[in-house]
């Protein structure tokens, strides 16, 4: 029954890994495409900031209702709904047309919204005390390799153009909605998990939707989840910053080269290495470290690599670049492309400490209750990146960085009273034991 669980695990990390090289490749992308398309298209007025933050509004408020969801239908047929709305949401850029980008960008995120949740439950499902954060290692590394293989072919199809014409569109998206499809059928292969006596959660008990609901509220209202709640809005603004702004504002910065539009395709790749090692080294070898001294030294790592990154980014890249193809430059002139990739890699391996040990704080400390505490994790996430990517349109890309900072530094000071809490009540729990 263990075997199987990890064989689970295995096939959810890979079908997410193949849904999310589409969807990521394409949100890394969107922006810079969308400006294309309208020079093709003069009719066309869509903006890859609204769609995006369309999206994350949409999956937080659908995150309300997820859990509901989820105990009627189960984490896996959820899985595969919100599958197949990422595959929706691709299809829709073969017709350019400002409603249906938005359209689709709202059912995308309420699509998300089971996606996520469903992935956070099953993982909990296939997943015991012990086993918790090896699972969420080896399921953040397989789905932080999809930023590879997307945004290679991005790299390669944009190699030389400065103007991403309908052919290499059409190539890129083609490709795109094929993978997304792949992931979906391979998310349809999953087994019902295995039972096992220290499983976290009884995979019998069944919920009302009702009180799935009143669950999530009232689980929301507790002083940890609160808490947490301001590490998972960092998450949520780091997310689209790296997802949306930077390769945007990468691809937009002219004095970078005639190779600046490729770089959006790169910035991907090395996010992805950061991503994948980053799960590696605190998911998968950190247990250890973890299991002996928590997981706090694990966010606080995460956070200073992150902080040095957007210093990096300050002193590089002008701060009209998030806005449009630029002329201006920042304190190194010209800007450094080999410093615009390391920034990449670090905020990619930042993103890996704190998602893997949210996960693990998720799947372990809130055991009872998977589907609320995910769905709680998603929508406070959510509604950070969408108010980033509203913002992103008026702030230039200093202010941007000065609210990470700020929000980043917080964050990580409310998940290390949470794990101190856990710590003390852990050790009092076994005070008492012994008694």
């Amino acid at each position: 029954m263990v075997l199987q669980n990890v064989v689970n695990v295995f096939i959810l990390g890979c079908g997410f890994m193949l849904i999310f090289t589409s969807f990521q490749t394409l949100g890394n992308i969107e922006q810079t495409i969308i400006d294309s398309i309208k020079t093709d298209v003069p009719t066309f007025s869509g903006d890859g900031y609204t769609s995006l933050a369309i999206i994350y509004a949409a999956l937080s408020l659908s995150n309300w209702v997820t859990p509901s969801t989820l105990s009627a239908i189960g984490p896996r047929l959820a899985m595969i709904v919100g599958a197949i709305t990422y595959c929706l949401f691709i299809a829709c850029f073969f017709f350019p047309h400002v409603a249906l980008l938005y359209a689709s960008s709202v059912v995308l995120g309420a699509g998300a919204a089971l996606i996520w949740t469903g992935q956070g439950m099953y993982l909990s499902q296939c997943s015991n005390n012990e086993t918790i954060s090896r699972n969420s290692g080896v399921f953040w590394a397989l789905l932080q390799m999809s930023m590879f293989f997307g945004n290679l072919l991005v790299f390669f199809t944009f190699q030389g153009k400065t103007h991403i014409d309908e052919e290499t569109r059409t190539i890129v998206f083609s490709v795109l909605i094929v993978v997304g499809i792949l992931g979906t059928i391979m998310l349809a292969c999953l087994r019902h998990p295995a039972t096992d006596h220290n499983a976290p959660i009884e995979l019998t008990q069944a919920v009302r939707p009702k009180e799935a609901f009143i669950n999530a509220i009232r689980l929301f209202k507790t002083k940890r989840m609160m808490l947490l709640s301001i590490t998972f809005v960092y998450t949520g603004l780091s997310l689209s910053f790296f997802s949306g702004v930077y390769g945007s504002s990468i691809g937009f910065t002219n004095a970078i080269g005639t190779s600046a539009k490729q770089l959006v395709g790169l910035n991907g790749v090395f996010i992805g290495i950061g991503e994948v090692l980053g799960g590696v080294a605190f998911g998968l070898l950190g247990s250890k470290i973890t299991a002996r001294y928590g997981r706090d030294p694990v966010v606080i790592v995460g956070v200073v690599i992150h902080l040095v990154s957007y210093f990096l980014i300050y002193i590089n890249l002008p701060n009209v670049a998030p806005f449009g193809n630029t002329d201006e430059v920042s304190y190194i002139k010209p800007p450094n492309s080999i410093v615009a990739m390391l920034c990449s890699f670090l905020l990619g391996w930042g993103d890996a400490c704190f998602n893997t040990q949210c996960y693990s704080m998720l799947g372990g400390v809130f055991n009872k209750q998977p589907a609320e505490a995910f769905s709680i994790f998603k929508f406070t996430q959510s509604v950070a990146a969408a108010a980033s990517f509203v913002y992103s349109l008026h702030f230039g890309l200093h202010v941007q960085l000065l609210i990470l900072v700020v929000v980043g530094i917080i964050g990580t000071v409310t998940f290390c009273l949470v794990e101190f809490s856990v710590k003390k009540h852990q050790a009092e729990s076994e005070t008492n034991r012994e008694k």
